[in-house]
């Protein structure tokens, strides 16, 4: 019964949102930001709870089984507690609408990673399309920009469908996810890789079908974005882990030179577009698409240790580019740009913005100590035992650039030079601070000990190693 209320909660309440007086903001901070509490509650306590109605019995089966798997809890968690600090950040005209667009967005994202059914799996991809787009039309500067991600997602969105009705009707029912026994092969089980592959390239997004992703992050308000960032750019990379190497395991490796390959472009890509923005928000919007190469990479190294390290970088990723733009949207309030070059020297009169500044920006850079630098070295790790020099090398390459650009992304903000007319505005309130310290303090804590993360079995995923729990050490 919890985890029917988990997922089901935050779309009443979101809806229920909308009865709120449309002038009284503080009654839907209130309202959102307790029910965005309760979810994390509720998260923690149904971690190992399973649910499911059956649904259809022909052209196969299909059920509403919900359930987290060892990968999926922690993203979940990370849902829950990003969507928290976006709904008590929420300072935007029409402040009660984009509340209740958040917890819209994050019930149908608690439906993708707890699905424990392909079809329903689907569903949820495809309903999650819907907050984000409502979003880019009310606050997007460009109409163009809302109908390219539709259409983008939407488009990968129509292959999954497609692959998944294919899946059902070969293997005879779609509640598969998190099963072992599960293994698709013959004359269209490449046809299906395809089709799930499509769909899981676009969301994460993987260059070249990234094109949607810079100008959605820039149009979107910062607490809807740092909550797009930070977990719906994952359902591509849990698709792959939890449907790809679960299920196409021998297609996947087969395959695997042509991902390995657009992960390294986008990696590379990434950092080197990321280092000539002057747009804050761009630069991390880049970064996202460098990082989220390095993990694609370590997927299709088909290495425990690179697996585990993809699973760690995927939540510490989501952490530090969630503050990020909860951050840098602080920063826009109060300064009304996110001009590098209108910006500078605000550290000195706003020195906890600079200080959370800081913290999530070393952790973009891989600071030991930090969660960024977990998931990097144990990659890294993995893809050079997997004999895959040449991409350890360039993702070396792509970090000493992440350096780069993320410190310049610091010192331009924080330090200076001063800038001549910019205003000097009040520093974090207690209640700006406490949306993004959580995310900050999970920054040291999966820094410190990121065992949690990586203990599943890898076996379950295609690949194993007596010796690869390298992070259990």
């Amino acid at each position: 019964m919890l985890l029917w209320t988990l997922i089901l909660l935050p779309a009443v309440a979101g809806f229920l949102c909308y009865l709120l007086p449309r002038e009284d903001e503080v009654a839907a901070k209130v309202f959102g930001t307790l029910v965005a509490a309760a979810t994390v509650v509720l998260a923690v306590l149904t971690r190992t709870d399973q649910v499911s109605a059956r649904w259809l019995s022909r052209p196969f089966e299909a059920s509403f089984h919900f359930g987290a798997t060892p990968i999926s809890f922690w993203i979940v968690l990370l849902l829950t507690v990003a969507t928290f600090g976006a709904v008590l950040a929420s300072k935007v005209p029409r402040a009660r609408n984009l509340i209740a667009l958040l917890l819209l967005l994050e019930s149908s994202m608690l439906v993708v990673f707890l699905a424990r059914d392909l079809l329903v799996f689907a569903l949820g991809w495809d309903l999650m399309l819907i907050p984000v787009f409502l979003c880019l039309v009310q606050w997007g500067e460009r109409a163009q920009t809302a109908w390219r991600y539709f259409l983008y997602n939407f488009a990968g969105g129509l292959t999954l469908l497609l692959a998944t009705a294919a899946f059902g009707v070969l293997f005879g029912t779609t509640d598969v996810i998190g099963r072992s026994d599960v293994h698709i092969v013959g004359a269209w089980a490449p046809w299906i890789l395809a089709g799930f592959a499509f769909a899981f390239l676009i969301k994460t997004p993987v260059w070249p079908m990234h094109t949607w992703m810079p100008a959605t992050y820039c149009d979107m308000p910062s607490p809807m974005v740092s909550v797009v960032s930070a977990v719906q750019s994952k359902a591509g990379l849990y698709g792959f882990i939890a449907i790809g190497m679960a299920f196409l395991p021998d297609y996947m490796k087969h395959y695997s030179g042509i991902f390995i390959v657009l992960g390294t472009i986008s990696l590379l890509y990434g950092a080197f577009v990321a280092l000539i923005q002057s747009d804050a928000k761009l630069i991390v919007a880049y970064s996202s698409l460098s990082h989220l190469g390095l993990i694609v990479v370590a997927i299709f190294a088909f290495n425990a240790v690179a697996l585990q390290g993809a699973v760690i970088y995927v939540v510490a990723h989501g952490i530090f580019s969630a503050a990020l733009f909860l951050i840098l949207g602080y920063v826009e309030e109060r300064e009304g740009t996110r001009s590098l070059t209108r910006l500078g020297a605000i550290g000195a009169a706003n020195p906890r913005v600079a200080g959370a500044l800081c913290i999530a920006t070393l952790a973009a850079l891989g600071l030991p100590g930090l969660a960024g630098f977990v998931g990097e070295i144990v990659i890294l790790t993995g893809v050079f035992q997997s004999g895959l020099i040449l991409p350890a090398i360039l993702a070396l390459i792509a970090i000493v650039l992440a350096a780069a650009y993320v410190l310049r992304l610091y010192q331009g903000i924080a330090n200076g030079p001063p800038v001549a007319g910019l205003a000097l505005r009040a520093d974090l309130t207690w209640w700006e601070g406490l949306a993004v310290a959580p995310l900050l303090i999970a920054l040291v804590v999966v820094g410190v000990d990121a065992k949690p993360l990586a203990s599943f079995d890898t076996s379950a995923y295609a690949v194993s190693s007596p010796t690869a729990i390298v992070v259990h050490k």
